[in-house]
């Protein structure tokens, strides 16, 4: 079992707004992931907790990613990690408040049989 956590500064997406920078924003999130925070008001926030849970998501395992290979998914309200291959069990946690959005990760390899 790793954890991993990882906190970030809202701002730093507010500088760089979806409208303007589309090609950051495409290579660090899916096209589901995008939508799903422009869906809100404040989707700087979204942007930056999903983005907190894919770093915290790294530091849990002992393998070289590129952002789009880690997807957060909402699924009942719930952030979920999906990731292309299925050997690890993931819980996260997100959160935002202020001026900072905070991810915490706990990854568990499961048993290949």
């Amino acid at each position: 079992m790793n954890v991993g956590i990882d906190l970030i500064q809202i701002d730093r997406f507010k500088k760089i707004p979806y409208s303007e920078n589309r090609s950051f924003y495409k290579k660090n999130f899916s096209n589901d992931e995008i939508e799903y925070c422009l869906k809100f008001s404040e989707p700087y926030k979204h942007f930056a907790g999903k983005f907190a849970a894919k770093e915290a998501t790294k530091k849990t395992l002992d393998l070289k990613f590129n952002m789009l290979d880690i997807e957060i998914k909402n699924i009942n309200s719930k952030p979920e990690i999906i990731i292309p291959f299925n050997d690890y069990e993931f819980d996260v946690s997100i959160s935002h408040d202020g001026d900072y959005a905070i991810a915490i990760v706990i990854s568990r390899k499961t048993n290949s049989v």
